[in-house]
């Protein structure tokens, strides 16, 4: 899944270096023992937060990945006994309050749908590539003024490795969810997750779907379904 990042840049003509810079300036921004003010931003609560994250998730009967334009209606049909969401970026805005919403993965173009979930205190996978340098610096001084700021998870996609961030793979934030999953060490043969395209595929993010599948047509990476 990480060779795939590097085919996707190549058919879209996007910049490794780009990519490297942006997540580079957020690790510089999240070293502090207090990034923006913020303790519970630090590089250890950080690792609690995936840690946490990970014992949810392994612990749940079932993980429904909510792709980038799911429905209300979708996500009611995927809920179940001790069923738990993981919403790619603003599809958060299809999964009602009554249902745990445990993380958001996102590059930050979710909208409202975000900042919604943040407000319900979501754990928020933060992702930097190249295009979101800006976006990642005004929502986390935004989330910085919050009585409640939302635990930080923070991803990136270079081939190296960048100390307080991570790369699980996956290029849309949909299919990063399902690799994320995977890097937890949640497999097949557990098969607690629901398909990312299942619960998909009508509204609520402002991400363009057409790149999205153009993303996942790329080399290396067929529809899931």
């Amino acid at each position: 899944m990480l060779a795939v990042q590097d085919e996707v840049r190549a058919a879209f003509g996007w910049s490794v270096e780009d990519d490297q810079d942006s997540a580079l300036a957020l690790h510089a921004h999240m070293s502090a023992a207090a990034p923006y003010g913020v303790e519970d931003w630090a590089a250890q609560a950080r690792d609690a937060a995936l840690r946490d994250l990970v014992e949810r998730c392994r612990a749940a009967s079932r993980v429904v990945v909510v792709g980038a334009a799911a429905t209300v209606e979708d996500v009611n049909a995927a809920a179940g006994p001790e069923t738990i969401f993981i919403a790619a970026d603003g599809a958060a805005g299809a999964v009602p309050d009554v249902f745990p919403l445990v993380a958001v993965v996102s590059d930050l173009d979710g909208g409202v749908h975000l900042h919604d979930a943040v407000q319900r205190g979501v754990t928020v996978v933060l992702h930097a590539h190249g295009d979101n340098r800006e976006a990642w610096k005004n929502h986390l001084a935004t989330w910085a003024e919050k009585s409640n700021p939302p635990r930080l998870v923070l991803t990136h996609q270079v081939p190296r490795a960048i100390e307080g961030m991570h790369n699980p793979g996956g290029f849309t934030d949909g299919d990063r969810a399902v690799c994320l999953l995977r890097w937890m060490g949640i497999g097949d043969d557990q098969r607690p997750w629901g398909s990312p395209w299942t619960v998909s595929a009508r509204g609520p993010a402002t991400t363009d779907p057409s790149q999205n599948w153009k993303k996942l047509d790329g080399p290396g990476f067929g529809r899931s379904a």
